[in-house]
């Protein structure tokens, strides 16, 4: 595990406002990604009071080489898990609710029929807007419909890496079936707000990185997110490289130069930072085009 991070990595928050968000999902027997998988913006992210549930169990059947995330035998899916997510994201007041899940290979839709419980369980007792970020659902396209048919304002699936890295990082997934996954989305649902994210540090170069926001770009993606990646623990890939804030800036001139509707592109950030601010942008941003058409 890496021990020496630089200062911009350096993060510091309040134990008792973190505690309380635990307290919170506890209560209610749910799991939020900011404790399984470690983020570094778990501070920040419970000052708001805000948190991004993971549904589905702690349990993922891929092993993912940079994720904190346990892998093993998941549980069965728990069928109040919905009605308890929406009851979380009231009691925080969210205005909009980031919603993800371990991948679970071994069910027949890949846990997309539990994604949609969740939106319409939020949509039934919230205002909220609701932003899920899937696994690639082995690709299916009615598992992805079965998504989509809940029209979530903001559909999220993490290409994670470059592609030359897939077969270490994440040797069970394919880069082509994730971008496909982003691509039959924008081409079926061209309303919907497309969002991807990956990491950097891990031994890409920067032309990598480039193709990779290119071939990401192409799939009518509108929203990214680019941060650097922290290893979890020594038996996790070493961090190659810490990425300085400069060049996560030119990252982001990138981006936007491409087309990208927002960007966020910061060394502490990861799939769920600042969404509810990233999409609430984009989404004045696409109003004022149509409005100008």
């Amino acid at each position: 595990m890496e021990n020496r991070k630089p200062e911009w990595l350096r993060v510091r928050y309040n134990m008792r406002e973190v505690n309380a968000i635990y307290e919170l999902a506890d209560g209610l027997e749910l799991n939020t990604v900011c404790r399984e998988s470690g983020c570094p913006n778990i501070g920040k992210c419970s000052k708001c009071g805000s948190a991004t549930f993971m549904i589905l169990g702690k349990k993922c059947t891929r092993n993912c080489r940079f994720c904190d995330v346990d892998c093993g035998a998941p549980d069965a899916p728990d069928p109040d898990e919905p009605r308890r997510v929406a009851d979380a994201v009231k009691r925080l007041g969210l205005t909009h609710a980031v919603i993800t899940s371990v991948t679970r290979d071994d069910l027949p839709d890949g846990g997309a029929s539990a994604f949609a419980a969740v939106i319409r369980e939020i949509r039934e007792t919230t205002s909220a807007s609701v932003e899920v970020l899937i696994p690639d659902l082995k690709g299916d396209r009615e598992a992805i419909d079965v998504v989509m048919r809940e029209s979530p304002d903001v559909l999220g699936h993490n290409m994670e890496t470059v592609k030359r890295l897939y077969p270490v990082a994440r040797p069970q997934a394919i880069y082509e079936r994730s971008l496909g996954v982003l691509k039959y989305v924008k081409d079926r649902y061209p309303s919907a707000m497309v969002k991807t994210a990956f990491m950097v540090g891990l031994g890409e170069t920067r032309d990598e990185v480039r193709e990779l926001m290119r071939d990401v770009r192409a799939t009518g993606c509108d929203l990214l997110t680019v941060g650097q990646y922290l290893q979890p623990s020594a038996s996790h890939l070493k961090v190659a490289e810490y990425v300085t804030p400069e060049t996560f800036a030119e990252y982001a001139t990138d981006a936007r130069a491409m087309g990208f509707s927002g960007a966020v592109c910061d060394p502490l950030a990861r799939s769920s930072y600042l969404a509810a601010d990233m999409y609430r942008e984009a989404l004045t941003a696409r109003e004022k085009e149509e409005r100008e058409r």
